[in-house]
């Protein structure tokens, strides 16, 4: 009775706030996940009851799901063969990797996007599924959806375009809701569009415009012959050149919402660059989809960042950002490049000289340590965290990290050997 108390005085509270696509059920449906969210503003007294229940529900998911954490990393996600691709023009490539950990398994995808049942969690599109065996894997259109699923984020590697975006968990309580499939069909659909314009070509290239252009793919693609509900957020980063002679390498930040692009230059142990987080309100993001207000063209922000060779450039969820202060994620990247070129990493194949492990080994590996030191604060109650500054901030009386999906790419910046 208590639990059915504190849930109905959450709904009258979040009634009164402003529209937001987190508002994504009638209180009877409103979950505390969904109402997480979406409240601004909390007694103390509410707050301490809100925690206790929170904590309880989050113990129940836990024991339903036998406590199962889910891991994964890469060098690459899953693409349409190399004859179908078109490839930027500019001298500038990523190096890169990706690491991914998810707080809980992602809905199967549904059909048409698979035609065949799968016994994993999230069909072997896969989120944690290093099989190449593509009879699984989800299709759209004909074609194989690009980029990779961890729990409700998706990301995407390829050599001159690299994303990240957060799907909104709270549309796992609907039974039409899929945050997973809109993060992801959103991610493939992006890249995509910057392939058909070769990522700029000869001229600029304009991430919005690709991005608006996905965002209806998407809502076309969810709508017919089924209908599915989400929202995602959105961030990539788009490599390509300044078009001087000689050439220096230019990046395309683009974000809606409140995953982050961040360049880093580890020779010197400085942030370059990071974007700017987008909120409607505290822990409500800017995010693209069902009921959303947000559209890419009207909210997303793109910057141009000239960056030179050997930076890295990471794409990240909020899973990261949150546990993570700036400072932290950038000594975490030296300090994984510092041990893995002085051999101090432990080598997957036993016999190989470091030399020989590859730049986008070495990016998989930052981002790994990335991942590991993030879930280590979400993980803590009692650590000191970016989330739990904001709430305080918000009058809220939270402690210790948060705990999410969280996703990293890490993409360092090389000339293409003519």
């Amino acid at each position: 009775m208590q639990t059915v108390r504190l849930r109905l005085q959450i709904g009258l509270l979040q009634q009164r706030q402003s529209t937001c696509a987190y508002r994504l059920a009638s209180t009877s449906y409103l979950s505390i996940f969904q109402a997480r969210h979406c409240l601004r503003h909390r007694s103390n007294s509410t707050q301490r009851r809100w925690q206790s229940v929170q904590a309880q529900s989050q113990n129940e998911i836990a024991d339903a799901e036998g406590n199962v954490q889910l891991e994964s990393s890469g060098t690459s996600t899953p693409a349409p063969d190399t004859s179908q691709k078109k490839y930027a023009k500019t001298p500038f490539y990523f190096e890169a990797g990706y690491a991914l950990f998810a707080k809980r398994r992602s809905r199967p995808f549904p059909p048409p996007f698979v035609s065949m049942p799968s016994g994993s969690f999230s069909d072997p599109l896969s989120t944690h599924d290093r099989s190449r065996d593509r009879r699984g894997q989800p299709t759209v259109n004909g074609e194989i959806i690009r980029g990779i699923t961890n729990g409700d984020d998706a990301v995407l590697v390829s050599e001159n375009f690299i994303c990240a975006n957060d799907g909104v968990g709270a549309w796992a309580q609907k039974e039409k809701g899929h945050a997973a499939l809109w993060s992801r069909l959103i991610i493939h659909f992006w890249a995509l569009e910057a392939e058909k314009d070769e990522y700029g070509g000869d001229h600029e290239p304009n991430p919005v415009a690709y991005l608006q252009r996905a965002f209806e793919s998407t809502k076309q693609a969810t709508s017919h012959p089924s209908e599915w509900y989400g929202t995602t957020t959105a961030s990539s980063a788009l490599l390509s050149d300044d078009h001087k002679n000689p050439p220096h390498p230019v990046i395309y930040a683009t974000q809606l919402g409140d995953s982050q692009i961040m360049v880093l230059r580890p020779r010197d142990r400085e942030i370059i660059y990071k974007s700017k987080e987008q909120w409607h309100w505290f822990d409500c993001p800017r995010q693209l989809g069902t009921n959303s207000p947000d559209t890419p063209e009207k909210n997303a922000v793109m910057d141009r960042v000239e960056i030179e060779e050997d930076d890295v450039v990471l794409a990240m969820s909020d899973g990261v950002i949150d546990n993570l202060w700036d400072h932290e994620v950038l000594q975490n990247v030296v300090d994984s490049m510092h041990r893995w070129e002085n051999g101090e990493v432990p080598l997957e194949n036993e016999g190989r000289e470091p030399a020989e492990q590859s730049y986008s080994e070495e990016m998989m590996y930052v981002a790994e340590e990335l991942v590991k030191a993030a879930k280590a604060i979400a993980q803590d109650p009692f650590a000191e965290s970016p989330y739990m500054e904001k709430a305080i901030e918000e009058g809220l009386s939270i402690e210790g990290g948060k705990m999410d999906d969280i996703s990293v790419v890490a993409g360092q910046c090389k000339r293409r050997k003519t």
